[in-house]
């Protein structure tokens, strides 16, 4: 009888740990890959052997990948898309209709198998649907073989050939890449706007191209003396059929992205906190100055993003020119680089901190956007302020662009889907403005302290494991000691808006009363500074009842502690017990909190002739 009550307890505890952590497996795929390149026709041959490793507690009958190149071709999604929506993205617009034949882009397989035996598939526009030959049980791997062809698109969106900037070559999304599989499923999304969601895994590509050609790429370099790549006066091996192969192996990356160019200067500096900086850009542009002085610059950012976030995993990331703005990828962004210097070194170091947010914790970026380029604009604007000295008010940009979406009548919540947002400019502003206001807000909510401790341990819980919104506030709450759920439940998945006001001041006997007024319909705890008519100064402040406390006294000032606000209560009334007269009262002197009509958020005691606030008109 003990014995069976042993076995059922571990039987027990065993499917209770499998409970706990069934939602956070994740899938691993390792890419072999070789490439035979044809600049002539702007094509390539390819061969892929990928080990996928089947860590889900799930049978897998199908795989996806997706053929992203499939894109750039007329009537595709993303050309329909383009042509349809009201505020088009002005690099796209209706450019993809006009591609003549050897102008698009494309991606087809010419043979797959898995473990040797040939699998059914269909290609439905930029996802390739794979029929298993045979189920992939939980625990087990699979090898997939795969022969294909494709041709780069010109250069419209992120990836292409022969760019404004004349860049050859930018090979973002230029491989069939298996689609990510999770907790919520399979996630083969079409190519139609923006963001992507990958599986990570080890890459080592082979890339055969004319040998005048200088390559930068994700991953680290195997044969740089062979393709002479950094070794000034090391001569390059001898090419085959005029090709040179470049060799590179990239661990643990969700992706693999490359360019290249034959007027690439390529210049190497170590980051004095980080890796191996890269810098790739096309000589004789008129801006070698700004890409010579780019060095000192990231050196800074990548001391303060390791500081204030965690370490960079990598041994190198490469600065390189190419693409139609700027994207992030792994261990490398591909930015236009004819620009002044504040403006080259604004886009550099928004793509670089996407190594933290998107590439390392890497959230699915098509169902949580926000949560890479607003953390990403939250980063940014700090950067700005603490390390490049572009003001303290840089965070009011963001607050800005939010209040504009507010009160346009066109806001859609954050939760949208970034494909299916109603326009471009909705999608941008809840992207980046709203979701680097989450975060500035959030500081506001829990404590500047709390907030910098809880980024530190978002970053080292979930790296490598693509946390969600769930995720991101439960670390918040542990850090702050607060329930925080209701945060997300109203500034995520809502448009319900933040507005309160100073109703009224008034004097009843030797008393004075504040009444407080919560306008908009969501709730926030408020910090209330007081000024009196002697000079003197308090600070209030007011805890939301549904957060089950308060957040610790920041920059150690002194403040009074009053009743929680329940949610519930349009209207809140502060006693002023000191005997002093109230001169100024201000709502959240610190600015952190998202209220959308400031007019009514600062009291000031009238003077001369001006009537004073009616006696008990608050109660």
């Amino acid at each position: 009888m003990r014995h069976l009550f042993l076995t059922l307890l571990t039987l027990c505890l065993s499917l209770t740990t499998f409970a706990q952590t069934a939602d956070r497996w994740l899938q691993h795929v390792d890419y072999k890959m070789v490439i035979d390149f044809r600049d002539e026709d702007h094509q390539f041959d390819g061969t892929q052997t990928i080990t996928y490793t089947n860590n889900s507690p799930d049978t897998l009958t199908q795989v996806f990948y997706h053929l992203y190149f499939n894109a750039f071709q007329p009537n595709s999604m993303m050309d329909v898309r383009s042509r349809t929506i009201a505020d088009p993205d002005s690099r796209v617009k209706d450019r993809i209709s006009k591609l003549k034949p050897n102008e698009i882009g494309y991606q087809k397989v010419l043979s797959l198998t898995q473990n040797g035996k040939k699998v059914d598939y269909h290609v439905e526009g930029t996802v390739l649907e794979v029929t298993l030959a045979k189920p992939i049980l939980p625990g087990k791997k699979a090898t997939f073989e795969m022969d294909f062809t494709a041709q780069v698109p010109i250069q419209i969106r992120r990836s292409g050939r022969n760019s404004k900037e004349g860049v050859a070559y930018s090979m973002a999304q230029w491989f069939p890449k298996l689609a990510e599989y999770d907790y919520e499923g399979w996630h083969s999304d079409p190519y139609v706007g923006r963001e992507f969601h990958g599986v990570w895994g080890d890459f080592d590509v082979k890339i055969s191209i004319d040998k005048d050609y200088v390559v930068a790429s994700t991953g680290y370099l195997q044969n740089a003396k062979e393709v002479g790549h950094g070794y000034e006066g090391i001569e390059k091996g001898k090419p085959k059929d005029g090709k040179l192969t470049w060799h590179f192996k990239a661990p643990n990356v969700h992706d693999f992205t490359w360019a290249a160019d034959k007027n690439y200067i390529h210049k190497i500096v170590q980051a004095s906190n980080g890796p191996e900086m890269h810098f790739f850009w096309i000589k004789g542009q008129g801006y070698d100055k700004e890409w010579n002085q780019l060095p000192e610059y990231m050196d800074k950012v990548f001391d303060y993003l390791n500081t204030q976030i965690g370490a960079y995993p990598y041994k190198v990331y490469n600065f390189v020119q190419g693409g139609d703005g700027g994207m992030e990828y792994g261990m490398l962004t591909l930015i236009t680089g004819q620009r002044k210097l504040e403006s080259l070194v604004g886009v550099a170091t928004h793509e670089l901190i996407h190594s933290w947010f998107q590439f390392i914790l890497a959230t699915n970026e098509s169902l949580h956007e926000w949560m890479d380029e607003g953390f990403n604009s939250y980063y940014g604007n700090e950067i700005d302020k603490d390390v490049l000295g572009m003001g303290e008010d840089t965070h009011g940009r963001s607050y800005r662009g939010y209040f504009y979406m507010a009160n346009s009548g066109d806001e859609e919540p954050l939760s949208t889907h970034a494909d299916h947002y109603n326009s471009n400019r909705a999608y941008g502003i809840n992207a980046y403005s709203k979701g680097a206001v989450y975060l500035h807000q959030l500081s506001y909510v829990v404590g500047q302290e709390a907030f910098d401790r809880g980024m530190k341990r978002y970053y080292h819980t979930w790296k490598f494991k693509h946390p969600n919104p769930n995720d991101f506030i439960r670390i918040m709450e542990k850090e702050s000691g607060l329930e925080l759920d209701w945060y997300n439940q109203y500034f995520v998945y809502t448009t319900k808006q933040v507005d309160y006001g100073i109703k009224d001041v008034f004097s009843t006997g030797n008393k004075e009363y504040i009444v407080l007024n919560k306008v908009g319909k969501m709730p926030m705890p408020l910090d209330l500074q007081v000024t009196y008519t002697d000079g003197s100064k308090e600070l209030f402040y007011i805890p939301l009842s549904i957060m089950r406390g308060e957040k610790a006294a920041e920059n150690s000032q002194k403040r009074t502690v009053l009743n929680d606000w329940p949610w519930t209560h349009p209207t809140y009334t502060l006693e002023v017990t000191n005997g002093k007269q109230v001169e100024q009262v201000v709502i959240d002197p610190s600015g952190r909190m998202a209220d959308i009509d400031q007019s009514n958020n600062t009291y000031q005691k009238p003077t001369g002739d001006k009537l004073a606030p009616t006696v008990g008109a608050g109660l």
